[in-house]
């Protein structure tokens, strides 16, 4: 951001709503007619009765202004490509995971993952996420292309000691090899430096071991060490699925989480992604561990993705015990689409239904999860919220919208009625790069084009990586048959 532009102040005034932090209350709170105000990318004014100098006044009549979603675990570089074939697929005989038979095979090349990432970013931005935590493979220019659509982005790259496969459709196997680990870290570290010192100044980075059951106890201590040294947060898939707790069982005798509790990586610095299958699950029996009170006393935090596991019969149990509890969760989302606002609205009702309570999860611990929680997992008090001080990070939402109408409670209405619809405008760190629900920093077309070219190219060669020389109609059917 230019000099200029850094002490370019911009009001928009009268807003119906604002939600704005209330930092005696701990809480977000609503204030009517209100004053958003930011000098360049820093919030100035958050409140009633704004009465200071503007170079640009806006109207905020019929709007509601809300602090930027932070979206804690995304995989944008690959997750597009699978859009049309993984809905409906899962190993029976692998706990219902399409991990090990299904995923491997439809993955894109490398070569698209600049356009899937573009894709994926344009559906969080038109969903109102202003910052998310990518996890990637490691690959040159990714720093660049995240910076280029505007958002505020946290690289994880990810990195692993083993391979796993199946060669049968109801076991994994697991092929070890800690050289290419170490290439992979120092790729990694290669990315985290790119991103921690790019001139955009919205990249930040994160430490990502992909997966508890794939990472060598050497591999994640040399891990820790390099995520405390860079001051990063570490996140680790655990606790995701029933062939992963089996194979951890197998292995030591402990669960999971109480494996990373033995290796000391249960702490305050680490996020488990997706920490599901607790040793307490209703799917699993394995009585003589409380993996619960493990993760609650720890500090460690928990990426919870409940689209990509409701569509697999599988779920968090549940939402709301894990919040009160103490253990602080954020929102991701695991696949496509990236609609945070979906991801939120499911949240609720999946801890509903799976607690036959429908006090099981509030509207506003969810959207706390989306806001000042997930901000909490990055270590940051400034994106979030909108607050004085904090980061201009921001949506304008559309309370004319037949869905947000009547008009009593915007929040519900926006993410159990209007979703994505409603969402206007979207500025990040002081830029607009939604202007009337139209993205303005990506090609979308353009990028959706290289997707869908890539798709094709994966799945006419799906015979070649399954393990069972299946086709394409015959791994993924299309839901009616195709009649000339």
């Amino acid at each position: 951001m230019s000099a200029s532009n850094q002490s370019r102040i911009t009001h928009f005034k009268n807003l119906s709503t604002l939600v704005a932090w209330d930092a005696e209350l701990g809480s977000h709170v609503y204030i009517e007619n209100a004053d958003l105000v930011m000098r360049g990318n820093t919030i100035v004014h958050a409140g009633s009765g704004y009465a200071g100098p503007a170079d640009e006044v806006v109207s905020g009549s019929g709007l509601m202004a809300m602090p930027g979603l932070v979206n804690v675990h995304t995989h944008p570089s690959s997750e597009p490509g699978n859009r049309g074939l993984l809905e409906e697929l899962g190993s029976d005989k692998l706990g219902q995971s399409s991990l090990y038979e299904y995923m491997p095979v439809f993955r894109m090349g490398i070569e698209t993952a600049p356009y899937a990432n573009q894709v994926a970013v344009s559906e969080m931005l038109l969903s109102g996420v202003t910052t998310f935590v990518d996890m990637s493979l490691p690959r040159p220019g990714w720093a660049d292309v995240v910076a280029a659509t505007g958002i505020r982005g946290v690289l994880g790259p990810m990195f692993r000691s083993a391979a796993w496969r199946t060669t049968d459709g109801h076991s994994v196997e697991y092929t070890w090899d800690e050289d290419a680990a170490e290439k992979s870290f120092e790729a990694a570290l290669d990315v985290a430096d790119s991103a921690i010192n790019h001139p955009s100044g919205r990249l930040s980075a994160m430490l990502c071991p992909s997966q508890v059951d794939t990472c060598s106890p050497g591999l994640l201590k040399q891990a820790q060490q390099a995520a405390r040294r860079l001051g990063v947060p570490m996140q680790i898939h655990a606790a995701q699925s029933v062939v992963e707790f089996s194979e951890m069982t197998r292995r030591h005798g402990r669960t999971p989480i109480e494996w990373l509790d033995d290796q000391g990586l249960l702490n305050s610095d680490l996020i488990i992604g997706h920490g599901i299958f607790l040793n307490d699950h209703r799917t699993l029996y394995w009585p003589h561990a409380y993996d619960f009170g493990l993760l609650q006393r720890s500090g460690a935090h928990v990426a919870h993705c409940p689209t990509v596991f409701v569509r697999r019969g599988i779920a968090l149990s549940f939402l709301g015990r894990y919040l009160r509890a103490g253990i602080n969760v954020g929102i991701g989302t695991d696949t496509f689409p990236h609609n945070m606002l979906d991801e939120m609205r499911l949240a609720c009702y999946v801890a509903r239904l799976q607690a036959g309570n429908f006090r099981a999860a509030s509207t506003q611990e969810v959207f706390n999860a989306a806001t000042v929680n997930g901000a909490r997992m990055l270590g940051r008090d400034d994106i979030g919220r909108l607050a004085v001080g904090a980061k201009a990070d921001f949506s304008l939402v559309d309370l004319s919208h037949p869905y947000m109408r009547p008009g009593r409670e915007p929040l519900r209405s926006l993410i159990y009625s209007a979703g994505d619809r409603a969402i206007r405008d979207v500025y990040v760190d002081g830029a607009q790069l939604v202007r009337n629900s139209k993205l303005l920093t990506i090609d979308i077309e353009n990028a959706m084009q290289q997707v869908e070219r890539a798709q094709a190219q994966t799945i006419a060669t799906v015979a070649q990586r399954d393990y069972a020389g299946r086709s394409i109609d015959d791994m993924s059917p299309r839901v009616f048959p195709s009649r000339a």
